[in-house]
């Protein structure tokens, strides 16, 4: 009787493990568990993905703004380049109508001279024929020129008064003229600078128009590259809800059928057990056992991330390099970078942006107001061009003589406030600055 006990426990026990572990129930959860790693290796590419594209949003968005810095910088540059160009127009037109006039008055002058020269002849010649010294007219006859003769006559001490006053007016005549010749003279060769210098504004201004439409283009099409990305991100962000949202969904369904399983086996089993200790206790009379069972759950790790800390760039130490961080965020304006104002928003000129680089060391190279290439050229010790060092001071000829200046680098480069680019390091060894270069020198 108790073999037959025992061989009956053992096969309900058995009948009880196989309902508890079925080789369908074990590869449906292997799979689930395998999909799920799958999956989370998934996101976490996803999600790396999502970051890369943030990074390089974040960057684009600072490149932006510094894009859109530098066209505010160009668009006061043209702005003001502008007026300086039309009161450069205005001034050429007012002192053409100064030299015109001058021109005007210099020709009466010409005409009254040639008049007194007649009148003095007459009574040159009215003396002679009424027996006058010999000798004084030789001197006045003799003279080489009109002003020789002029000063001639001035000289002889027998000439009657009226004819010493005639001589006198003559000459002050004559000392009006030439006074009025060498101001035409000083106001063209003024002219002549005015429209160089005019002829050079045009210019560049036709290139920084120019860069600005560039700059205006990169702008617009990194803001659609933007966008691009935008929508690329959210994309990505949208799908990696999706594959979320189902997995979590997969497992959830899973939880439940595994739940409800547990829940049949445990069923399964109180009734076998139940059945079992019935069929016993009638055939031996016997207290049956009863078996029981348990399940383990286990879930698998999270991943986590690092940060990266942020490195801070370098500052420049010495007049050579200090001026790079105007490098790509500057513009030239004529006339500027003689206040607080332009300084900060990185409006130079040439000489403007030396005496600036030149004080951040701390050397004054005199007043800022009054700061030019005509003051720098002046401000230290001129050296020949073949002892050149970095930190000397450059000089070209461009709309004029010593028309613009830099500060050498070194290898043949120069960095200054150049007009077409604001400031920029240049080649002085090649091209148009070597042609512009004058050899001039200055060693601060």
């Amino acid at each position: 009787m108790k073999k037959k006990m025992l061989l009956l426990n053992t096969t309900v026990l058995l009948g009880l493990g196989g309902v508890l572990s079925t080789p369908a129930y074990a590869s449906t959860i292997q799979d689930m568990e395998s999909q799920k790693s799958q999956i989370q290796n998934q996101r976490q590419d996803v999600q790396s993905n999502i970051k890369a594209a943030s990074d390089e949003l974040t960057r684009l968005q600072a490149e932006q703004d510094q894009m859109k810095a530098q066209l505010e910088r160009l668009t006061i540059a043209e702005e003001e380049n502008n007026k300086k160009a039309q009161k450069t127009e205005a001034d050429i037109k007012e002192t053409s109508k100064q030299v015109e006039q001058l021109e005007k008055e210099i020709k009466l002058l010409q005409e009254k001279l040639e008049k007194r020269n007649d009148i003095l002849k007459d009574r040159a010649r009215s003396l002679q024929e009424s027996g006058g010294n010999v000798e004084y007219l030789q001197v006045l006859l003799g003279s080489s020129s009109f002003g020789d003769f002029v000063d001639r006559a001035l000289a002889v001490s027998t000439i009657v008064d009226a004819d010493r006053g005639i001589l006198k007016e003559t000459k002050n005549m004559q000392d009006e003229l030439k006074t009025k010749q060498a101001d035409v003279k000083s106001k063209l060769a003024s002219l002549e600078d005015m429209k160089a210098e005019l002829d050079e504004m045009t210019v560049q201004l036709a290139a920084q128009k120019k860069q600005k439409d560039t700059l205006a283009k990169e702008l617009k099409d990194k803001e659609a590259k933007n966008e691009e990305l935008k929508a690329s991100l959210q994309s990505k962000d949208s799908s990696l809800a999706n594959e979320q949202s189902t997995l979590e969904q997969n497992i959830k369904d899973q939880k439940a059928a595994e739940e409800a399983a547990r829940k049949a086996a445990e069923q399964a089993a109180k009734e076998a057990a139940k059945k079992a200790a019935e069929q016993a206790q009638k055939a031996a009379a016997a207290p049956a056992e009863k078996a029981d069972s348990s399940s383990v759950k286990a879930e698998a790790p999270k991943a986590s991330s690092n940060d990266v800390a942020p490195t801070s760039a370098p500052k420049a130490s010495n007049v050579v390099t200090v001026g790079n961080r105007w490098i790509g965020n500057s513009a030239y304006v004529f006339g500027g970078g003689r206040s607080q104002s332009d300084i900060s928003h990185g409006l130079f000129d040439c000489s403007s942006f030396v005496h600036w680089a030149y004080s951040q060391v701390g050397v004054n190279l005199g007043p800022l107001g009054s700061v030019s290439t005509e003051t720098l050229k002046h401000a230290g010790t001129q050296v020949s061009s073949s002892q050149m060092q970095p930190g000397d001071l450059v000089f070209f000829d461009t709309y004029k003589k010593d028309g613009h200046v830099g500060i050498y680098v070194g290898g043949g480069k120069f960095i200054g406030a150049q007009s077409s680019t604001g400031v920029a390091i240049a080649n002085m060894s090649s091209g148009y600055w070597k042609q512009k270069f004058n050899g001039r020198v200055v060693r601060i």
